[in-house]
């Protein structure tokens, strides 16, 4: 290469790197784009006026209200649903998010024979189909001789898959964590549970929280297998799919962005703590 070519060779190098960084750029956005473009219209579709509309099916814009948000309660049955859901998803998180933490902290902190075999057994639900995961836990209560499906088997059901997923999320936290810690708590003098609750546990709260959020968000969701096991209780999405067929009233979408619009305050303000947390150390 001749040092006359060297600065056209150059730009050319510097357009293909403006080109390409762009380039990433845009597809990045369009990736976003893909990926929330059905809570935009979940939230927008929210404050569509269909008053005077006779079977309400909230699939065409019809004008702006607030009418909707100012009744979010209108129709009991959904109203119903959605307490129930939120009592099967919080009761349901607690139990898994308690019972896969000590899953993962037994097996990040001691050496079992059956890890493998453990490992295993937490990522078959995952890989299960759910309609497989519905009518086995349906044949198993039957065959345990339950005397109705109902809010219970649902319990059960949803603590089953969510134990997996709360088991992997904070395995994945407590991989890096320093075991050392522990023992320089107790060589000062703190007895086992006060090292945990004082040591341990603050320093993997984060992925506990991160497990329970999504166990959460996993139950308040989940359809397939609610519906094997439901009986006569109704959840959300059980509602939902009820209902799409005779009317789509707007306080559907209402309730979702609700769960949205507090699942986002969830994450903001523990992010906020946690930069409030991380500048005092500094500063510290």
């Amino acid at each position: 290469m001749s040092v006359a070519d060297a600065p056209a060779r150059s730009g050319a190098a510097r357009w293909l790197r403006w080109v390409g960084k762009h380039a990433l750029t845009g597809w990045a956005i369009l990736g976003y784009v893909y990926l929330f473009a059905p809570i935009i219209v979940i939230l927008v579709f929210s404050f569509n006026d269909l008053r005077g509309v006779t079977h309400p099916f909230n699939y065409t814009w019809k004008g702006f209200t607030l009418d909707n948000w100012a009744h979010p309660f209108k129709y009991s049955d959904l109203a119903h649903a959605m307490v129930k859901s939120l009592q099967i998803a919080l009761i349901a998180s607690l139990i898994a998010t308690v019972m896969g933490t000590m899953i993962a902290l037994a097996q990040s902190r001691y050496k079992l024979r059956a890890t493998s075999l453990v490992d295993l057994i937490l990522v078959l639900p995952l890989t299960t189909p759910e309609i497989c995961l519905g009518s086995s836990l349906l044949t198993l209560f039957l065959t345990l001789g339950r005397p109705g499906l109902g809010f219970t088997t649902i319990l059960i059901a949803h603590v089953m898959f969510c134990v997996s997923f709360v088991a992997l999320t904070v395995k994945a936290r407590v991989r890096g964590f320093d075991w050392t810690l522990e023992d320089a708590a107790m060589d000062l003098g703190a007895p086992p549970f006060r090292t945990f609750t004082r040591v341990t546990l603050p320093l993997i709260m984060p992925g506990i929280l991160a497990a329970f959020l999504l166990s959460f968000s996993l139950s308040i969701d989940d359809y397939i297998i609610t519906v094997f096991n439901a009986g006569n209780t109704i959840t959300f999405p059980i509602a939902v799919f009820n209902e799409q067929k005779i009317a789509v009233p707007p306080q559907i979408d209402v309730l979702a962005s609700m769960i949205l619009l507090v699942s986002v305050g969830l994450i903001a303000v523990g992010t906020v703590s946690r930069l409030v947390r991380d500048s005092r150390l500094a500063s510290s």
